[in-house]
């Protein structure tokens, strides 16, 4: 039975044994902060390393799936929660108290869900810190969240069906969309800070054509498996991995 009022923390995880513990004890230090019951469930999606067994060391809920698809990691997670305030963490990114206050105002004030500015942990490319401004402001002004934090009342969540399955990305963009038609949905202006391993292991000619096919291939293209390895292939070794302490 949900519980009114308590925030579940929904974390999905593959292969992140590096950075999750950090992730945790953010979420840790930001639950108690805002003096409210909360949980973290962590989606442990069929991952090969310690990630499940870090997760419970770090005071985390583990449900195990074997999906390797993010939406319905996403979703295993939210039918797990206890909680009617539903908080997607992405397993490499630090919050705050600052930011999770902000949601649960925005949600307590009406809203029906909503996203966060962003921010890269160490060093990008050029390119990554010329286009992130831009996109958060554009994600700010359309109304969409990016993945890595997405909150919303379980109500509204439940209304849409939750994140759309037939997608392998995008996921939390089809999510806003859904969302917005529920009601107030609000992309705040604190923000979280994310790992940006893609940017550093992936180069500019891998992913700028990969986000030319997005937009010239349309939802067609985010319903095939194909064509994301940037998402689902074997993670590359970040060449500058970031030792991460939680924010306070």
């Amino acid at each position: 039975m949900a519980c009114l009022n308590m925030i579940s923390f929904i974390v999905p995880a593959y292969n992140e044994a590096l950075l999750i513990g950090a992730t945790l004890d953010a979420l840790h230090l930001a639950g108690q902060a805002v003096a409210g019951e909360y949980e973290i469930v962590v989606v442990d999606d069929a991952s090969t390393d310690d990630t499940a067994q870090i997760a419970a060391c770090h005071g985390a809920r583990v449900v195990s799936v074997a999906h390797r698809q993010i939406a319905a990691t996403r979703n295993s997670g939210a039918r797990a929660a206890h909680g009617e305030l539903l908080i997607f963490v992405d397993a490499d990114t630090i919050v705050n108290e600052a930011v999770v206050c902000a949601a649960l105002d925005a949600l307590r004030g009406g809203a029906v869900g909503g996203g966060a500015a962003v921010a890269f942990d160490g060093n990008v490319p050029f390119y990554g810190r010329l286009l992130l401004p831009v996109l958060v402001r554009f994600f700010r002004v359309i109304h969409w969240a990016a993945g890595c934090f997405v909150f919303c009342t379980r109500a509204a969540f439940v209304a849409v069906g939750g994140f759309d399955e037939a997608f392998y990305c995008a996921e939390e963009l089809v999510l806003s969309r859904a969302l917005k038609r529920q009601g107030r949905f609000v992309v705040l202006r604190q923000a979280v800070t994310t790992s940006g391993r893609k940017l550093r292991t992936h180069s500019v000619r891998e992913i700028l054509p990969l986000l030319g096919r997005f937009a010239l291939g349309g939802s067609r293209i985010l319903k095939q498996r194909h064509g994301k390895e940037l998402w689902y292939a074997e993670r590359r070794e970040d060449p500058q991995a970031v030792q991460r302490m939680p924010a306070g």
